[in-house]
């Protein structure tokens, strides 16, 4: 498995996995693909992930969303992760969240955060697998199909970007 930036190039395949994702109804409220002028400024032009196999096909992908436009919440991301239907339970989601905590601080995020349906427990052990805690949960925060979710609140501080001690 090789893990590189997502790029335009990419966008089939990506919709399609994430098309994937919204099917399951567990991995989030968006009901709509969207287009690639959309999702594009609605994602950190860094950390944008695609893993593919060795015939170069997208096995998934991974991104940051800003969660404020205030600038003191610059070093702050939210995760996707998705991962294709035949290609889960394979490891592709460890490696790509892996890979994106790196990228992410390289670029000087300090903390990563994530909202997941309490009922995507793969989700779940995933994120906690590479440092993410469950923060608390969010009842009802959002309808899906005319349903009030609750989801999980995850996060993330790196233990390198902001970590040295400050003057008292």
């Amino acid at each position: 498995m090789t893990i590189l930036p997502l790029t335009h190039d990419h966008w089939p395949a990506v919709l399609a996995i994430y098309s994937q994702g919204i099917a399951t109804g567990n991995a989030t409220f968006a009901t709509d693909l969207p287009t690639w002028e959309t999702w594009d400024p609605g994602h950190l032009a860094h950390s944008r992930l695609v893993a593919t196999n060795a015939a170069g096909q997208v096995l998934g992908w991974a991104a940051l969303s800003p969660v404020s436009g205030r600038c003191v919440y610059g070093g702050v991301g939210e995760v996707s992760v998705y991962v294709a239907a035949e290609a889960r339970g394979q490891g592709v989601g460890q490696q790509l969240l892996a890979a994106l905590v790196a990228e992410s601080e390289a670029r000087g995020m300090w903390t990563l955060q994530a909202g997941i349906f309490p009922e995507n427990a793969a989700s779940v052990k995933l994120h906690e697998a590479q440092g993410f805690r469950v923060v608390g949960r969010r009842e009802k925060i959002g309808q899906l199909a005319g349903v009030w979710r609750d989801t999980l609140l995850l996060e993330r501080r790196s233990p390198v970007v902001g970590a040295a001690a400050t003057p008292a």
